[in-house]
């Protein structure tokens, strides 16, 4: 005589309680990882702003055949693009509540907060006889330390005489050629 054994459907409790106990422990390795990874993104979305503003105020510069100029703000996150004088034409803006809440920059020279774009697309001495930003660090004094000594990926954007604007990685690893030297 042949029996018949009903299939069964669906999990157990305890397959269940096994499966979410390993998803628990895999999703507590991942979290300094994630965490790590999401500071290093809003460092280069807080770059690639910077990077951005100072790409239109020479490209508009070129385009308006006038000086234009690049202002950061305080607490130096956003920016503001204007024809020369200042106040003249506003161009386009960024504010510093956009994207990146937690990457600080700093200007180079200490206290520059300008650049000036010339009709030709190369740096000139601000109006005011202010000192122009020649590079951006990029970093986050509350998420720790950048690289070699923490985790995060800290960025500079670099202004050259001639108006070329590029961002590189400030790490000391990272050496010519590699194109990400500073």
């Amino acid at each position: 005589m042949l029996t018949h054994r009903t299939a069964r459907a669906g999990f157990t409790i305890i397959e269940i309680l096994f499966t979410v106990a390993i998803l628990g422990i895999l999703v507590m390795m991942a979290m300094p990882t994630f965490g790590e990874w999401l500071q290093s993104q809003q460092l280069r979305a807080a770059a690639e702003a910077s990077l951005n503003g100072l790409q239109v105020a020479r490209s508009e510069a070129i385009r308006r055949n006038l000086p234009v100029q690049i202002v950061f703000g305080a607490p130096q996150a956003g920016w503001t693009v204007t024809e020369q004088p200042p106040g003249l034409t506003f161009i386009q803006a960024k504010s510093s509540e956009e994207g990146s809440p937690n990457a600080q920059l700093t200007m180079n020279p200490g206290g520059a907060t300008t650049v000036t774009f010339t009709p030709l697309g190369g740096v000139t001495a601000n109006a005011d006889g202010s000192a122009t930003v020649t590079r951006i660090d990029i970093d986050n004094p509350r998420g720790g330390a950048c690289q070699p000594v923490g985790a995060m990926r800290c960025l500079r954007v670099v202004v050259s005489a001639g108006g070329t604007i590029r961002m590189c990685d400030p790490h000391p690893a990272v050496v010519a050629p590699d194109p990400r030297a500073c």
